[in-house]
């Protein structure tokens, strides 16, 4: 295990998950107003809609899939599952949400670059992060393959080991020396993205979990100012 392979998996997930919370909380006290991502809805609507609908649902599977497939301890699920049978349904699954993901994005990639209008009004942060995505998404896809090569669930528990120590504040990179090069450029890149995220229109997936809290928000009092009105919930 060389050194640049102890920083990447060691070092660097800390300098991006830093950069992540304090970029994030950052830009929200100097810049909330570009706390969004421009709409450009009135162009294109059809391939946007089918485009959007697409990647957000697909990216929110795997968002999740991935935090709870590396973050679960083998202790939690060997009752119920296998780590040979985790990692097959991690593939099926994964892969189902991985190709409508690259669809959607591609869609919206394809808009974004391809129409004049939208190309000049998009911001070179918005194509070099759906780009970075992009790339990310054929990464993860690539990996499929090679897992289908060794169904025994050793990578399964390699890439969970790891990602629980840098949780635990544990690094150990030699949990995943040796895995095929897919794997390793696809963690680098995704620890980027982390590192990207607060400089670019990703940020407003945090408001996302404000989204969460309006649902159950409690009505607001609205008060008349005619006297002698009742008030009523709106």
């Amino acid at each position: 295990m060389n050194a640049l392979h102890n920083f990447l998996f060691s070092v660097y997930p800390y300098i991006c998950l830093s950069v992540f919370l304090m970029g994030s909380l950052a830009r929200f006290d100097r810049d909330q107003y570009t706390w969004k991502s421009d709409s450009s809805q009135l162009l294109r609507k059809g391939q946007l809609k089918w485009g959007s609908n697409l990647f957000h649902a697909g990216i929110l599977f795997l968002f999740f899939g991935h935090s709870v497939g590396l973050l679960t301890p083998h202790w939690v699920y060997e009752p119920f599952i296998t780590p040979a049978q985790k990692q097959l349904l991690a593939i099926i699954a994964g892969g189902v949400a991985g190709f409508f993901c690259f669809i959607g994005l591609t869609l919206l990639l394809h808009r974004r670059i391809f129409d004049p209008r939208i190309r000049l009004t998009s911001h070179r942060t918005d194509l070099m992060i759906l780009v970075i995505l992009w790339v990310q998404l054929v990464l993860g896809l690539v990996t499929l393959p090679f897992s289908l090569g060794h169904t025994d669930g050793s990578v399964m528990l390699k890439l969970s080991a790891w990602a629980q120590g840098i949780v635990t504040f544990q690094p150990d990179a030699g949990h995943i020396a040796g895995l095929d090069w897919p794997y390793l450029v696809h963690l680098v890149l995704g620890m980027t993205i982390f590192l990207l995220f607060p400089f670019s229109r990703l940020v407003h997936v945090w408001s996302g979990f404000g989204t969460l809290a309006y649902v159950v928000r409690p009505y607001q009092v609205v008060r008349s100012r005619r006297l002698g009105l009742p008030t009523r919930g709106r």
